[in-house]
């Protein structure tokens, strides 16, 4: 079982696209490209990983013979990066940035010490926060209607 970020592998491929992790690339139905906005042609590997033994889950694809777009940057619009928690920070940027996972910078006290955070990178550029919530620093919320 392969293991990424604290995210186990919950399956290998992704069935019901016809996807595969097998080395050679599999070709997605056509009913399924043209869900998602692909070619009808294309082909990919992937697998789903999980976090513990329920959610999130994630869907980690490669599509082959496709043109790719870098991912956007912190200031782009959209999705630009997925945030996870962490119940040690430093313990899990020492491990990471000593296997060779790129940060931002190291682990830094967000306002008021409500957090601490650290930004790092998957191999394919996509922006990934971690943080370590204090909640005992968060203010108190007003009650819903006032």
């Amino acid at each position: 079982m392969r293991h990424y970020l604290g995210f186990e592998e919950f399956r290998p491929g992704i069935p019901y696209l016809g996807l595969t992790d097998t080395v050679e690339a599999t070709t997605m139905p056509e009913t399924c490209a043209h869900a998602l906005g692909l070619p009808p042609t294309i082909r990919g590997r992937a697998c789903i990983m999980q976090l513990g033994s329920g959610y999130p889950k994630i869907n980690l694809t490669e599509w082959c013979d496709t043109s790719q777009a870098k991912p956007r940057g912190t200031v782009d619009l959209g999705c630009v990066r997925i945030c996870l928690g962490s119940r040690n920070l430093w313990k899990d940027y020492e491990r990471l940035s000593t296997g060779g996972v790129a940060f931002v910078s190291e682990p830094q006290l967000a306002k008021d010490g409500m957090a601490n955070i650290a930004v790092c990178a998957d191999p394919d550029g996509t922006l990934i926060e971690l943080i370590q919530t204090n909640r005992d620093k968060w203010p108190v919320s007003p009650p819903p209607g006032i």
